[in-house]
């Protein structure tokens, strides 16, 4: 994870043939690293911003299967889903984390039939299951959900899933894939398909950073850029069909006061037919999530007022302590990468969220669709389609008990260190060297000046808003204070970068441009919503 060092071996092996390129940094194009580089492929992997920058960073921080998907039917993606969330919690345990839901209901019948649902959803997970569902008493759901709206409330049934730290899952996964071989760049942005004979045979390149450009070639390259995918195809194809629909999800940040519980809550069926949930998040409780489907999708996705309203407004229906506008820390929206339907559709219901794998008559492979807890199987069926192909020597996926960077079987109590793993120590000893290092960044977030050391020097971080969103959660926890923040995380990383004075303050300025939309009320209206939003 050393950017220079990255550039310098793209530099000095310009002839040099890479068994799998891939395009693009998010969950899915960092899993694919991860397993062709531990299967021993020669893997480079191209991200046009930062790790995570998009989708990747700001999902609604859960490792499940998918109630709802079980309740539409579709028992073998949850069946998958539920796999897959045991195998990360036991290969990521200092990042993904059981976690308690409680889904409180307020008439007779939903007791049995949820508690029935909930019953099938433990038998499908098996001998990774975190744990049985079972209905409770209203007075124990209040006991365990002090802040829920009592009046009417029959009783709850409690189930377990997986809850996790999203974008330093990411970071995590990028070191793992480097660990093992592969090399990763940020900021670099693919703008072009080199061909042979018709087929693909590796692609052009920009350093954003410096200007400079780069002919790569490759045995295979992979198309794993979320949202992003049809600018990538088009290149390889200008009249080929959109492969994916974008539906934008918005969660809101409240302080833990709102829901002052461990547990989590799950709204299995809103006013709209939405699922809802309240979760505890880094002392933090996250609202969420709306599911807008999008014509169009931007790397800085904003929300929308209709979807904060609806998120306020079903949060108010079973809170005691009504959350307000004015109470929101942050606010952020994400697309998910939906693979496009066959037939024109306004309903996100009808659209997988299975992932698909679609070969071009070129050889170039693109995978769509999915959600961040099938990551590694998404990453798996892709490099097997790509040994199919025949453009690259047959090698196991070794995934399944691959622990990822940071693996420590109990993580330290400690916030925000916890999420480091076994990076914990190292970033304890940074601290330690110099006392300035020790020192909290701001009263209301727990970060020190050592944590954003560690991230020039460690996790590839380039710009104070990798440090403040991804490296750090400081945008997605209170965007003011991220604010407040970057003036002194911009000369940290200065001292570090070997920047100057410009650059310091041209780096505040686009933070803080970008930070304005995690402010409530810097939040744009869009005049019109598409149709069945």
């Amino acid at each position: 994870m050393n950017r220079p060092e990255s550039i310098k071996s793209l530099r000095s092996m310009p002839a040099r043939t890479w068994d799998m390129i891939i395009i693009g940094g998010g969950a899915t194009g960092l899993g694919i690293a991860m397993d062709a580089a531990s299967r021993g492929y020669k893997t480079l992997l191209l991200e046009q911003a930062d790790f995570a920058k998009g989708t990747s960073s700001r999902a609604t921080k859960l490792v499940h299967g998918g109630v709802r998907y079980l309740a539409q039917g579709d028992v073998a993606l949850v069946r998958e889903a539920l796999y897959e969330r045991g195998l990360l919690l036991h290969n990521a345990p200092h990042l993904a984390h059981n976690q308690q839901f409680i889904i409180p209901h307020y008439s007779w019948w939903q007791g049995p039939f949820y508690t029935i649902g909930l019953k099938i959803y433990d038998l499908l997970s098996g001998k990774l299951s975190l744990g049985k569902s079972k209905h409770i008493g209203k007075n124990e759901v209040t006991h365990r959900l002090p802040n829920i709206q009592a009046e009417g409330l029959k009783g709850g049934i409690v189930y377990h899933d997986g809850q996790f730290d999203d974008a330093r899952l990411a970071v995590n996964i990028a070191q793992t894939a480097a660990e093992n071989g592969a090399v990763l760049l940020n900021y670099c942005k693919v703008d072009g398909l080199l061909k042979e004979h018709g087929k693909v045979s590796g692609v052009t390149a920009t350093d954003l950073e410096s200007g400079e450009s780069f002919r790569l070639a490759a045995r295979t390259v992979i198309n794993a850029t979320g949202v992003f995918v049809d600018e990538i195809l088009q290149l390889d194809n200008p009249g080929a069909r959109p492969m994916v629909r974008p539906s934008q999800g918005v969660h809101l940040v409240l302080d833990a006061s709102f829901l002052q519980s461990s547990s989590a809550i799950m709204i299995p069926k809103t006013s709209d037919g939405r699922v809802l949930f309240a979760v505890p998040w880094h002392n933090k409780v996250l609202l969420g999530t709306t599911d807008t489907p999008l014509e169009s999708h931007s790397m800085e996705p904003v929300a929308l007022e209709q979807e904060i309203d609806f998120i306020l407004a079903t949060a108010a229906q079973y809170l005691t302590r009504t959350p307000t506008r004015a109470d929101v820390l942050s606010v952020f929206a994400g697309l998910r990468p939906l693979a496009a339907p066959q037939k024109d559709t306004n309903s996100t219901k009808e659209i997988s969220r299975s992932h698909k794998i679609i070969v071009a008559p070129s050889g170039l492979i693109t995978i769509t669709g999915g959600k961040w807890t099938t990551f590694r199987k998404m990453a798996e069926d892709t490099v097997d389609e790509a040994i199919r192909q025949g453009n690259i020597t047959p090698a196991k996926c070794n995934t399944k008990g691959l622990r990822i960077h940071g693996y420590q079987k109990q993580p330290m109590a400690q916030v925000p260190l916890d999420v480091y793993g076994s990076d914990a120590a190292q970033v304890q000893a940074l601290a330690a060297m110099r006392p300035a290092f020790a020192k909290t960044l701001h009263p209301r977030l727990p970060y020190i000046k050592a944590q954003v050391i560690w991230a020039v020097r460690q996790e590839m971080a380039r710009t104070v808003e990798d440090t403040l969103a991804r490296r750090t959660r400081a945008l997605f926890l209170d965007a003011q204070a991220a604010i407040d923040m970057a003036p002194e995380v911009a000369e940290l990383m200065a001292a570090e970068l070997g920047r100057d004075e410009a650059w310091q303050q041209q780096q505040v300025k686009a933070f803080t441009a970008v930070a304005q939309n995690y402010l409530l009320k810097n939040v744009r209206t869009r005049e019109q919503l598409p149709v069945g939003a």
